[in-house]
């Protein structure tokens, strides 16, 4: 790096060599991994991610040249040889043998191998997304947009990936259980559990439907009564309707009769005897005054 760099520019590509080392360093693992890989999307994934990750590269060693720097890989990177070998052992020669630096033993199984290299795929991918956060927030503090831009460009490329890489190990790790376990012990775990959720579900149902029909049997029997009740008293209301009617009826016509058919006889009699009795004292008073006049 040349003397004149200002310190700015300086620490600025401090942080991008770092970047760029671990995208060298990565472009070499991925190569490895996409050897390993048999699932094809998986293997399209990674062919695709390390197209990025060339891409990256580039666009760190010349933005590194743009700001007086020169691009620089850490010392860790391992060397193509170390690749070759590694690769070679994947497809099939001398596994349990291997000694690469990268990846030394990848498991005894397909989905086992394609899981390690996942889950260090995983961890590299994090490490990546604290390396850009740290370049995005440096080059914003001083005033750096074009390094801010490609920083931040680059890490959403890298947390897609970890993304990707999130929702696959579990898959993968599915893969591994079939591949290595017996269906018989797997079978076992899963049925026991299966069947203890069917007998609480039916426990559970035969609970709701009992307090269902108690209730439903309570209500309806409430109801039973109270419609009994209801009829009872309507037979004793519509009784004592005509039970009154009748005494009212029967008991007011004849008193009724009874007083004024008694009322006319007395007034006849009373009447009738007034005028007898007003008769005979006329007759007897006419009577006393002939014999008078003949005196």
């Amino acid at each position: 790096m040349a003397s004149e760099t200002p310190a700015r520019d300086a620490k600025i590509v401090q942080y991008l060599n770092e970047a760029y080392g671990k995208e060298k360093q990565l472009e070499q693992a991925l190569q490895a991994h996409i050897g390993l890989t048999t699932r094809a999307p998986y293997k399209k994934r990674l062919q695709q991610h390390l197209r990025e990750t060339k891409d990256h590269a580039k666009q760190l060693e010349r933005r590194i040249k743009k700001l007086g720097g020169s691009p620089e890989v850490g010392p860790d990177l391992p060397g193509p040889e170390a690749v070759t070998a590694t690769v070679a052992n994947i497809a099939g020669r001398a596994v349990a043998a291997a000694q690469g630096p990268l990846h030394a033993l990848r498991g005894t199984g397909e989905a086992e191998k394609m899981l390690k290299n996942a889950k260090d795929e995983y961890h590299e991918e994090a490490e990546e997304i604290a390396n850009y956060t740290a370049i995005e927030a440096l080059a914003t503090a001083v005033g750096d947009k074009d390094t801010a831009k490609i920083a931040k460009t680059i890490r959403r490329d890298e947390e897609k990936m970890a993304k990707y890489l999130e929702k696959l190990i579990p898959q993968l790790v599915k893969a591994v259980a079939q591949e290595e376990i017996p269906a018989k012990e797997r079978r076992t775990s899963s049925s026991s559990r299966r069947r203890s959720s069917s007998s609480s579900s039916r426990s559970s149902s035969s609970r709701s439907s009992g307090s269902g029909s108690r209730s439903s049997s309570s209500r309806s029997g409430g109801s039973s009564r109270s419609r009994a009740k209801s009829s009872s008293s309507s037979s004793r209301s519509g009784g004592s309707s005509r039970s009154s009617s009748s005494r009212s009826g029967g008991g007011s016509s004849r008193s009724s009769s009874s007083r004024s058919g008694g009322s006319s006889r007395s007034s006849s009699s009373r009447s009738g005897g007034g005028s007898r009795s007003g008769g005979s004292r006329s007759g007897g008073s006419s009577s006393r005054s002939r014999r008078s006049s003949s005196s």
